[in-house]
């Protein structure tokens, strides 16, 4: 080997040092960027790192902003309830439509949806039990369901912890691939805190509704990206509570002197000297209590550990902001505003815009999962059913008095030019109300009926 060789070899493993050396600096001021430096956030955090429904279920139960994000997502949702309609134009109800809304009524339909939704927020999907007058089991596939409307009998929200797959589908040539073939229900299984919750059984894909945002059990939790922000909250306040706790406890620490007499001490206690400490602790604790007034410490000294807490406001802040977040509502909407301030008018119409989201990409197919569900047995005609409910983000009825006003106005304004910018059907529409007809009209123009036209054109003026 030349030494031209050996200076190359020297240079080149001068360069590969140099390099490590600068990747472990770089790392060091960057980790989690570089491969072996990443920290464990779950660990480092006290964040669980894989979350079950059991959790979801107990956070929602035990947590008041989870339950408060949950249930008024559902709420505005569900302010008011839909109606199904044969066609879309506005008309009189029909005799169908009629015999659906007051079936739907007696089953309590609506709210048992909404019901379910709630439930689907919580874990990766909610269920819609299904029960008709087929005479058949809840394991057997529905056929045709006799006496159309009055066919259906039940609807039963189920959680997803009550409701799970017990087969699939494994078949590539099947229509159903990868679908469940069959579920179990068991009632008990969530919130058994009712007595008769207790029915357990299979039941046929044909009788259950999966609530979810794809009709499948396959989706995320809506609590699942905020929780890590709930557990700190958690922690934010429990530490809050337990530091003031034990500063109002104020539980004294005994510091004994080296000239302390124990045997006198335990002789004016009437105890063993073995037995002196148990009775220290018996007497510190009634002192706590207020039985006693005073404390015996006979060349001791008691002091206190006082815990110094910090504003946990700017702490709390960051994690409420993130939650809130997570689950798309404003944070006054969410937690409300202490001062008596209330959500700005664009929270409100942010929240309102978020919730009609939800219901067009989620709510509404799920229900229109279950009207064809219902035409495909018999129990609905088959039509182009449509679904009437009212848009979140319309106005309320005082705004439109306040734009019907402005209206009238601008047309009192332009009058002097001879020229009205809105017309009465307009402005009449502006506050929902139909058209006037011709003869409301003429009654409006002639209020006594004193010249009330013929509508009879049979009729002669003669006559």
């Amino acid at each position: 080997m030349t030494t031209k060789n050996i200076d190359r070899a020297s240079i080149v493993n001068a360069l590969a040092y140099m390099a490590n050396a600068a990747t472990r600096r770089v790392s060091s001021m960057f980790p989690g960027y570089f491969e072996g430096y990443k920290h464990n956030h779950y660990a480092d955090f006290g964040w669980p790192e894989n979350l079950t429904f059991d959790q979801y279920y107990q956070t929602y139960c035990r947590n008041g902003l989870a339950r408060a994000a949950v249930r008024k997502t559902v709420r505005k949702c569900w302010e008011d309830i839909p109606f199904l309609a044969e066609r879309e134009e506005k008309h009189d109800e029909t005799e169908i439509e009629k015999a659906i809304r007051q079936k739907f009524s007696d089953l309590r339909l609506w709210q048992r949806f909404a019901e379910a939704d709630r439930r689907s927020m919580v874990g990766c999907y909610s269920g819609v039990i299904l029960r008709f007058a087929d005479s058949r089991l809840f394991r057997e596939p529905v056929d045709t369901v006799p006496g159309g409307i009055d066919g259906l009998v039940e609807v039963i929200p189920a959680w997803e912890g009550q409701l799970m797959v017990a087969d699939w589908d494994t078949d590539e040539t099947s229509e159903t691939y990868g679908q469940p073939t069959m579920f179990n229900f068991n009632e008990a299984q969530v919130g058994n805190e009712h007595q008769g919750k207790n029915r357990s059984f299979e039941v046929h894909p044909d009788r259950v509704i999966i609530w979810s945002e794809d009709g499948t059990v396959h989706n995320r939790p809506s609590l699942e990206a905020g929780y890590n922000d709930l557990l700190t909250l958690e922690k934010i306040t429990g530490a809050g509570g337990e530091g003031f706790w034990k500063n109002a406890k104020s539980a004294p620490v005994i510091e004994v002197n080296k000239d302390a007499q124990l045997d006198a001490m335990a002789q004016a206690m009437d105890v063993s000297k073995d037995d002196l400490v148990d009775a220290m602790n018996t007497q510190v604790e009634d002192w706590q209590k207020g039985f006693d007034k005073m404390l015996m410490l006979q060349g001791m000294e008691a002091k206190t550990l006082g815990v110094t807490l910090p504003i946990p406001e700017h702490f709390r802040a960051g994690a409420l902001e993130n939650f809130c977040a997570s689950v798309e509502i404003p944070k006054k909407i969410l937690v409300g505003m202490q001062t008596g301030e209330r959500a700005s008018t664009e929270d409100a119409n942010e929240w309102a815009q978020t919730c009609n989201g939800r219901r067009s990409d989620m709510v509404i197919p799920n229900i229109m999962t279950f009207v064809n569900r219902l035409e495909a047995f018999g129990v609905l005609p088959e039509r182009d059913w449509f679904l009437v409910w009212t848009d979140l983000t319309e106005s309320g009825m005082g705004e439109k008095i306040e734009r019907a006003g402005k209206m009238a106005d601008v047309n009192q304004k332009m009058a002097k030019g001879g020229e009205l910018v809105f017309t009465p059907e307009e402005i009449r529409a502006a506050v929902d109300l139909e058209p006037l007809s011709n003869a409301d009209k003429y009654r409006e123009d002639d209020p006594f009926g004193e010249d009330e036209p013929n509508d009879d054109p049979d009729q002669s003026e003669d006559e």
